[in-house]
């Protein structure tokens, strides 16, 4: 996501959103009724997916929480922002001498209510991004998040997270630990969605 700070300026992160929509592709193509909700990204549409367009936070709260009513299944694998500018000016702002401070203000936590209003059936899935303790941080966020499963990567891995075609991905549930060697995140996304069906079943 994109958190505005003025009308020429903004926070973000690396993340392009490949694995997202090498997700959303997989489940197309295996015949789901498919939502993308996205972020913005240099990616072309994929087919017979139901795009939705956001940028900040909050548009990917208000959007995923529509969607999610009549799913059966939530993958969320967006890099959404945590914090975003408490205030956002109006002209841009000019630069000065000095230093300049933003004040930032938390986000929605989009899958934590995802836990906690999930719809009877529905599996929920999330990912987490860490650069040390990947299994201790993922395991607690399963748990705190009330998921059913966990997709974690460690960004120092050569391969995996953000910018590169490739990914190296551990799947965590309450049970097992699940853990993938270097591949596509096409070939991800087909494990992954492989796992959610075999543990709905």
């Amino acid at each position: 996501t994109r958190e505005i700070i003025d009308p020429v300026r903004f926070i973000s992160n690396n993340s392009t959103g490949k694995m997202g929509y090498a997700i959303a592709k997989e489940a197309m193509l295996r015949g789901a009724d498919v939502t993308l909700i996205s972020g913005k990204v240099n990616i072309a549409p994929v087919p017979f997916v139901k795009l939705v367009d956001v940028i900040s936070a909050k548009d990917m709260y208000d959007e995923v929480i529509k969607a999610a009513e009549d799913s059966d299944i939530v993958i969320k694998a967006a890099a959404v922002a945590d914090y975003r500018p408490a205030v956002v000016g109006q002209d841009k702002i000019k630069k000065t001498d000095g230093d300049m401070s933003i004040a930032l203000e938390r986000t929605k936590d989009i899958l934590g209510w995802l836990g906690q209003h999930r719809t009877p059936g529905q599996f929920l899935c999330g990912f987490s991004m860490e650069t040390r303790d990947m299994l201790e941080n993922s395991r607690a966020k399963l748990a705190r998040k009330n998921l059913d499963m966990i997709v974690a990567n460690n960004l120092k891995e050569q391969g995996a997270g953000f910018e590169t075609d490739t990914n190296i991905v551990t799947m965590i549930t309450q049970n097992e630990v699940f853990e993938l060697e270097l591949m596509s995140k096409e070939e991800v996304a087909f494990h992954l969605l492989d796992k959610i069906l075999e543990l709905r079943k």
